[in-house]
């Protein structure tokens, strides 16, 4: 998701990772590391046989003994898989990870995104209901195609003014940006962080099953509207049910407090970055549809981002040093999710050094063996939710769990596309109900909300999420998706 990125009180590179979020994340990934070099005394050795695309064939396993592996080969995993087969997509990932963290940082010092939402929602002041659609329409989209949630709820406060000075609440500003941004990265077109990493593991075009990814984005962007412009109904007919009535009272008094800004400054920002955005989004479907060049996806996106994005802000900063002090600090605040990466891809090197990995896989198999197909995914579902609470970074799951579900999902004939939307889902939508997400935490916390409102707030979309994503699994399997 890169979703890997919170915000601090003082002033950081807005990308950047929160101290205890790191620990805990490390803790965990060298806890699954040292089990695995235990697990590789006790659990015996095996192997599949594999087919010219190295996919695992059913039935060709065969059981060796336990040997272990040398503790040297643990302890050394986070940096050998820089130079393990393989290497080079990890080393890609790494780089793009650090470029977008970089151009984002950039984008929000220099006020690109505020600008551009801003600018749309100006053009629709007096017609409310269309402003609030418009608004989580850019959030949702900016989350689907370019894997932004963290980054954007930097605008929370900008955007709950706004919300504010339109009649409504605090909880509508959440709802627009911080739920919609969340909400959008999970139902995902394009999102780097999730579809595009798990497609370069599955060896897939990024476009391959995007049918299906975009008409979920459209139930989920139509559910989020219905959920907000209920509330706001609501509320518009009785303001004080709103569950920040009292706050919102002392928060519109200071609207007359706010800075003023250069009409003709954001002029240029407008439109130098709805340009660089222009042109990335036709990148992106270009990407999409020339497969000569879609298996470079992330090379491609990644050179794309960092010369347009340095133009980008060459062009809007007056002290042009500023640009790349902007990127490097926005790069190096991204750098502990490399060492996650790290981590994370580490466990699968020990366990198929020590040759453990088919084993685990077949076992798996062997659980899921006669089961219906639709059970299956419900598991895998489960499985990702589950590790979505301890670890929240959606690049560090992917690399943690892709290489081990892939052979599985062939095996029981779940296809790589519907693995992918089943991530995607299990992943991302529990990152605004779960406590241990500090993007959340920190969202709430700007807006003065209690954790326990927001529970209240959310559930019931939350739960609608929830059956309308197992829903449209069912319905891709029932398809062939």
């Amino acid at each position: 998701m890169t979703n890997e990125k919170t915000k601090v009180k003082k002033e950081k590179a807005f990308a950047s990772i929160s101290v205890k979020s790191f620990v805990f994340v490390v803790a965990i990934l060298v806890f699954m590391l040292a089990v695995c070099g235990i697990l590789s005394l006790f659990v015996p050795q095996g192997e599949f046989a594999r087919n010219a695309n190295g996919e695992i064939i059913a039935g060709t396993y065969v059981q060796g003994e336990a040997h272990g592996i040398e503790f040297w080969r643990i302890i050394t995993a986070p940096f050998r898989v820089f130079a393990a087969e393989g290497s080079l997509t990890i080393i890609m990932i790494c780089l793009f990870l650090l470029i977008m963290s970089g151009v984002f940082n950039l984008l929000e010092k220099t006020n690109g995104i505020k600008v551009i939402m801003d600018k749309i929602v100006q053009k629709f002041e007096y017609k409310k209901r269309l402003v609030i659609c418009l608004a989580i329409l850019f959030f949702m989209l900016f989350g689907s195609f370019f894997g932004l949630f963290e980054e954007l709820v930097t605008l929370l406060p900008f955007v709950t003014i706004f919300m504010l000075s339109l009649g409504f609440d605090t909880m509508t500003g959440l709802g627009v940006c911080m739920l919609a941004s969340c909400f959008g990265f999970s139902a995902a077109i394009t999102n780097p962080f999730s579809v595009g990493i798990a497609s370069s593991f599955a060896g897939i075009n990024t476009i391959s099953g995007i049918w299906l990814r975009i008409i979920f984005f459209i139930l989920v962007y139509a559910l989020v509207c219905f959920f907000v412009l209920n509330y706001t109904k609501k509320i518009r007919k009785n303001p004080e049910i709103s569950l920040t009535y009292q706050n919102d009272l002392l928060k519109r008094e200071s609207f007359e407090t706010r800075e003023k800004e250069d009409p003709q400054k954001n002029n240029k920002i407008f439109k130098v970055y709805a340009t660089f955005f222009i042109c990335q989004f036709i990148v992106l479907l270009s990407i999409a549809f020339i497969r000569p060049i879609s298996d470079y996806a992330i090379p491609i996106l990644s050179v794309t981002f960092l010369i347009g994005g340095l133009i980008a802000g060459l062009l809007v900063v007056e002290e042009k040093k500023k640009v790349f002090a902007y990127f490097g600090k926005g790069a190096l605040a991204m750098f502990p999710a490399v060492l996650l990466i790290a981590l994370a891809s580490s466990i699968n090197l020990v366990m198929q050094e020590s040759k453990i990995i088919d084993t685990i896989m077949n076992t798996v198999i062997n659980f899921l063996d006669g089961q219906s197909i639709y059970v299956c995914v419900l598991y895998i579902y489960l499985l990702i939710l589950i590790l979505q609470i301890f670890i929240g970074s959606a690049s560090a799951k992917i690399f943690l769990i892709m290489p081990i579900l892939l052979p599985i999902c062939s095996v029981i004939g779940l296809s790589p596309n519907l693995l992918i939307l089943t991530y995607c889902m299990a992943d991302g939508f529990s990152d605004v109900i779960l406590p241990t997400n500090p993007v959340l935490l920190i969202g709430l916390s700007m807006s003065n909300v209690s954790y326990g409102k927001w529970v209240k707030w959310t559930w019931k979309i939350q739960l609608s999420i929830l059956v309308m994503s197992i829903l449209i699994l069912f319905f891709g399997i029932a398809v062939g998706f």
